[in-house]
């Protein structure tokens, strides 16, 4: 399924049109910095299930996801997947510590990033304070997420997890298209189990559990929230 909560800039329109620019690292740079932006970066479409990048490959690009909804995820050494997050328009992804990849990405559906080479854009923000500002405060949002997470893996019931599951996943859908009860749900529910540490058939049961106490309507490919009050309230337990 396509998150289409926004309109994207991939026809080669100049960086400054494209309409998930407030979202982005590239909300930080002026209008003449974005013409520079523009000779890096090239519109890359991957079709979904597709790899974008590996988990211990050589980092040689970062990407600006544009459109559609990407799984980033760690296999553990005993052949298990542990979904560490699902990006969105505006993530910026790729940045490491090291020289590789600590995890891989792939696409849920069809995707569209903006490819940038590691060492040009190393070199293009290197004199741009306010991008180097606005990469490290996302940086600093992604390590509040991973914190976040580890808390979610280890001291909730299977209720609570799917309940901050989609009131989060709600929240994030309505920064890009404004509010809705209706909430897409383009990842699996296998997906859902291997973020949540959850056996899928858990995460299934406690949906219907949802679903019959009134919190949460089922639907094709997203889930209504009948009662919003209920749920954030689980999620805060």
């Amino acid at each position: 399924m396509k998150i289409s909560v926004v309109a994207v800039n991939s026809g080669g329109e100049p960086c400054a049109a494209c309409s998930i620019r407030p979202l982005s690292i590239c909300a930080a740079l002026a209008r003449s910095e974005l013409r520079g932006l523009e000779h890096l970066g090239r519109h890359i479409h991957f079709a979904s299930c597709e790899t974008v990048f590996a988990q211990e490959e050589i980092t040689t690009s970062f990407y600006n996801l544009l459109e559609g909804v990407m799984r980033l995820y760690k296999l553990l050494p005993d052949g298990r997947r542990q979904i560490v997050g699902f990006a969105l328009p505006g993530d910026f992804l790729g940045m490491t510590a090291s020289s590789r990849h600590s995890f891989s990405a792939d696409a849920i559906g069809p995707v569209v990033v903006c490819r940038f080479p590691r060492a040009p854009f190393a070199r293009f923000s290197e004199d741009k304070p306010k991008l180097l500002r606005r990469i490290n405060e996302m940086a600093v949002r992604e390590l509040s997420q991973a914190q976040d997470h580890m808390v979610l893996l280890g001291r909730r019931s299977a209720e609570e997890k799917v309940a901050i599951f989609l009131v989060g996943w709600r929240d994030r859908l309505a920064v890009l298209g404004g509010p809705a009860k209706t909430v897409p749900l383009p990842m699996s529910r296998q997906d859902i189990a291997d973020y949540l540490g959850l056996t899928i058939e858990t995460v299934s049961r406690t949906f219907t559990k949802l679903e019959r106490g009134g919190v949460i309507e089922i639907l094709p490919g997203s889930i209504c929230l009948l009662d919003p009050a209920r749920a954030e309230a689980l999620a805060a337990a």
